[in-house]
């Protein structure tokens, strides 16, 4: 049985303060002076209560990469960082474009039980952007995929987009592309700019992304179909959501931390823990995509958690893998981004990290309101507390943070995954008391 919980004082949204009372995985009270016989009481005094986050936008390496990470791990790794659910990228290998693969995953993160696992399909056999994948087997698996993507390549050919934009429209699925013209970049090292030029390396322009995104919302309209832009980075890409939503398509974006907070200008050491895919960008994108996630251009943030063993990074920067870590630096990055600067709330936070994804996945049992009668997915976070993220913060296989040895603002306390605690005064829970909590994968359409 799962232990019923009573948690004190906590800051709702980060504003009332009240008690909340888990019972069998849900919500089953929320008030003052709350208690309940034999249960394991929380102090969560001067804390934030915020749902579970959920990224829509992880690589988990399993199957086939699991030097860089397995599930467990990276579900460990989300939990500690406030995920109750993350959305598996299907470059693995065998890639993502099957069922069996997919269901392959989902019974992994079952298992594992730190988080709700929900598999990304490929939307072409391979990646390799040829024909698509089978989409309607995977809809129709024990994973029942709703989001597909090639993400770490572009689905480049504009029959194949439509195609796949034309085929999930069936069943309210939602293709999530990777906007990146490779005839644009080949050969990118970073950002192109002042910087690279001065650097003296091969530049990635921010007009091989804002293209593929021009092109794909008129897609879009002209299916009638869901399109989710995965990583935006420029200002340029902001305008063209804006001018999208303004239209009346139906696309939605998602911004990484780094790219909330992180420049080009950190290329100049030649580290290649800031080597990434879209590389980071100028200060005046960084200006510009905060002011898209504020103003609800952007829908939500989502971490590109891509873990890397140490000999893919500690090399020179041209040889170096693209990809950064994020899952347990996250929620303490917005914080600090968006938040300290005033540009959102507590309440906006909930929005852009727990409700909106689970929205946009069609996710079940996430992103659901801090109400009674709703599943017990809850991240307690100590908003006043200060520190330095070090290698102690990260809890997956993989030590490629940008972060490491930079102050930030946090610290998630405790995370509540279907009434099951897996984060515990800051520390991940080593054995689970209860892995029977609901997969809460959807179980609609």
């Amino acid at each position: 049985m799962m232990d019923t919980l009573v948690i004190t004082g906590a800051q709702l949204l980060g504003a009332d303060s009240a008690d909340i009372v888990v019972e069998n995985g849900i919500i089953a009270e929320i008030g003052s002076g709350l208690s309940r016989a034999g249960a394991r009481v929380i102090d969560a005094q001067g804390l934030v209560a915020l749902p579970g986050l959920v990224d829509l936008h992880t690589h988990l390496r399993e199957p086939g990469y699991e030097a860089s990470e397995t599930i467990l791990t990276g579900t460990r790794a989300a939990a500690s960082g406030g995920f109750t659910a993350v959305f598996a990228m299907p470059n693995t290998s065998p890639v993502a474009d099957s069922a069996g693969v997919v269901e392959q995953e989902l019974a992994l993160g079952e298992a594992a039980g730190y988080a709700t696992v929900q598999p990304i399909g490929a939307v072409t056999v391979g990646q390799k952007g040829e024909r698509l994948a089978e989409l309607g087997a995977m809809a129709t698996s024990r994973a029942k995929v709703r989001v597909f993507s090639d993400d770490g390549f572009c689905v480049f050919d504009p029959l194949i987009m439509r195609r796949a934009l034309e085929y999930v429209k069936s069943f309210g699925g939602v293709i999530a592309q990777h906007a990146q013209d490779p005839r644009l970049t080949e050969g990118a090292q970073m950002n192109e700019g002042v910087v690279s030029a001065e650097l003296g390396l091969a530049g990635w322009p921010a007009v091989a992304e804002e293209s593929i995104i021009a092109r794909d919302v008129l897609l879009a309209e002209h299916v009638g179909s869901r399109l989710h832009v995965c990583h935006l980075s420029t200002a340029g890409s902001v305008d063209i959501i804006r001018w999208a939503k303004k239209r009346g398509i139906d696309v939605t974006a998602e911004v990484t931390p780094h790219h909330l907070l992180l420049t080009d200008e950190l290329v100049r050491g030649y580290d290649a823990k800031y080597k990434v895919n879209p590389p980071l960008r100028r200060e005046e994108d960084v200006l510009a995509v905060r002011e898209g996630l504020a103003d609800g251009t952007i829908d939500i943030v989502a971490t590109d958690h891509a873990p890397h063993p140490s000999e893919n990074k500690a090399c020179e920067w041209q040889a170096a893998a693209n990809g950064m870590v994020g899952l347990e630096s996250a929620l303490r990055v917005v914080h600090q981004s968006m938040v300290q600067t005033g540009l959102i709330g507590w309440a906006d936070v909930a929005r852009v990290m727990s409700q909106a994804p689970a929205r946009i996945g069609l996710l079940d049992g996430h992103g659901t309101p801090l109400e009674a009668g709703q599943p017990a997915q809850i991240t307690l976070y100590d908003a006043s507390r200060e520190g330095t993220f070090t290698a102690a913060d990260l809890h997956g296989r993989s030590r490629n943070s940008p972060y490491l040895g930079r102050d930030l603002p946090g610290r998630v306390e405790w995370t509540i995954h279907h009434g099951v605690v897996t984060v515990e005064s800051g520390a991940v829970v080593e054995e689970l008391h209860s892995c029977d909590a609901p997969s809460g994968r959807r179980e609609g359409k």
